[in-house]
C-alpha cells in the first residue's frame, strides 16, 4: 500500500448543506466544524493506517472576507471557539497518541488581537507535539502566499530557488501533499496550494463538508492507491 503522507482538503458546501435543508448558512457553517472535529478525532488511527501525518484544510480563504459582514463574524466566532476549546483540552493531559501539533497558514494579521492570541496560544502549546499535524488554512490563498515568499526573498536578496521559495511558505515543513480533495462537488481548486500542489491526486466529491465522513475519506484513500503518480516521469 502506498504511503498517503500529507493530504489537503477544501472545506466546501457548508451554505448549500444549509439551504438545502430550509436552514440559515450560520448552521452549515456549524454542521461543518461537527465535521472537522469527527475528522480531527481520527486522525491517530488514519496516521497509524495509512501512514498520514500531515493534513491541511482550507477553512477561510483570502477571498472569504468579501462574505457579509455577519456572516465572517460568525466564522471569527467558530474560529474563537475552535481555538478556545482546544486550549481547554490542552490545559488537561494529552494521550501521547493523541497530541497533534496544530498551525495556521495564512494572514493571521487580519484577525482581531484575541483571535491572533488564541492562535499564537495553541501553536504555541502544540508545536512539540508529534502525533501528527493539522494545518489550518485561514485568511489563505495561494497567490498571496507566493506574493509574501517572493517579497520575503526580494528583501533577503537571497536566489530565487524552488529551495528558497519553499521556505518562505506559510505551510514551510508540510510535505506536499500526496492527495487534495474538494467537497461539494464543485471541480477547482480555489487557490489552495498552487506551490505544493502541482503533483497532487485530484479527488471531487459531490459530497457537502457538513456530510462528509471519514469513511468516505477511506473510500478516496482506496481509489488513490489505484492511482500511477509518475510525476512526470
Amino acid at each position: 500500500m502506498k504511503p498517503i503522507r500529507s493530504i489537503g482538503i477544501i472545506l466546501d458546501g457548508n451554505r448549500r448543506w444549509a439551504k438545502a435543508r430550509g436552514l440559515p448558512s450560520f448552521e452549515g457553517h456549524r454542521q461543518g466544524y461537527e465535521t472537522l472535529k469527527k475528522l480531527s478525532d481520527e486522525f491517530p488511527r488514519l496516521k497509524k493506517t495509512y501512514g498520514l501525518e500531515f493534513i491541511t484544510l482550507y477553512a477561510f480563504s483570502t477571498e472569504n472576507w468579501q462574505r457579509s459582514a455577519d456572516e465572517v463574524e460568525f466564522l471569527m466566532q467558530i474560529f474563537g471557539r475552535a481555538f478556545q476549546e482546544m486550549l481547554e483540552t490542552l490545559s488537561k493531559k494529552v494521550p501521547e497518541e493523541k497530541q497533534v501539533r496544530f498551525i495556521v497558514a495564512g494572514q493571521k494579521e487580519r484577525f482581531s488581537p484575541a483571535l491572533q492570541k488564541l492562535i499564537r496560544d495553541v501553536e504555541e502549546k502544540t508545536k512539540d507535539f508529534t502525533a501528527g499535524t493539522v494545518c489550518l488554512g485561514l485568511s489563505y490563498g495561494g497567490r498571496a502566499e507566493i506574493t509574501q515568499a517572493v517579497s520575503s526573498l526580494m528583501k533577503d536578496g537571497a536566489e530565487a530557488t524552488e529551495e528558497e521559495i519553499g521556505k518562505r511558505l506559510w505551510t514551510a515543513g508540510i510535505p506536499d501533499p500526496d492527495l487534495i480533495i474538494r467537497t461539494s462537488g464543485e471541480m477547482r481548486l480555489s487557490n489552495f496550494l498552487p506551490w505544493q500542489g502541482v503533483y497532487s491526486e485530484l479527488f471531487f466529491t459531490d459530497t457537502f463538508w457538513p456530510d462528509f465522513s471519514v469513511s468516505e475519506l477511506e473510500k478516496i484513500f482506496a481509489e488513490f492507491q489505484e492511482r500511477n503518480r509518475r510525476h512526470g516521469a
